[in-house]
């Protein structure tokens, strides 16, 4: 049994010095060889954009659309998250910002708190992109 051990241990240990002189030794990559792509083709004009990226271009990003924008950009004005904020979204669409004063039901504090505030909204007209499903009432940023 001694002897078996020993050649094995002989064997083993022959087998792993081979190993380590026959593999190659680690090299850097040679980048020279890779073609440098130029920045400028890469910056070709994107001709297709989407309803969002049209709205962008607007007041949509400085104001709260009345037609467009969710529940939760009603937040940064006092009183109106959730319920005013609601009641807007629930009659839209608008055809100017005024028309939020026409609501059927409010109430005459609700009415001064939208007219106090009708400089912080705009009224574009509303897209499909912002509109479908229940996204103005639930957008799933959590």
């Amino acid at each position: 049994m001694n002897l078996w051990q020993r050649v094995t241990t002989f064997f083993s240990v022959l087998l792993m010095v081979s190993v380590l002189f026959m593999t190659q030794p680690a090299q850097a990559l040679d980048f020279n060889g890779i073609s440098q792509v130029n920045p400028s083709i890469l910056a070709v004009k994107n001709s297709r954009r989407n309803a969002a990226d049209d709205l962008l271009g607007t007041e949509f990003g400085q104001k709260i659309d009345v037609n467009n924008s969710d529940i939760r950009d009603f937040r940064e004005l006092r009183g109106f998250y959730p319920n005013l904020a609601s009641i807007v979204i629930q009659n839209a669409p608008y055809e100017n910002v005024e028309d939020v004063l026409n609501i059927p039901g409010l109430s005459n504090s609700q009415k001064e708190r939208l007219q106090a505030n009708l400089d912080q909204f705009s009224a574009t007209p509303p897209a499909d992109v912002f509109n479908e499903g229940d996204d103005r009432y639930n957008a799933g940023v959590y």
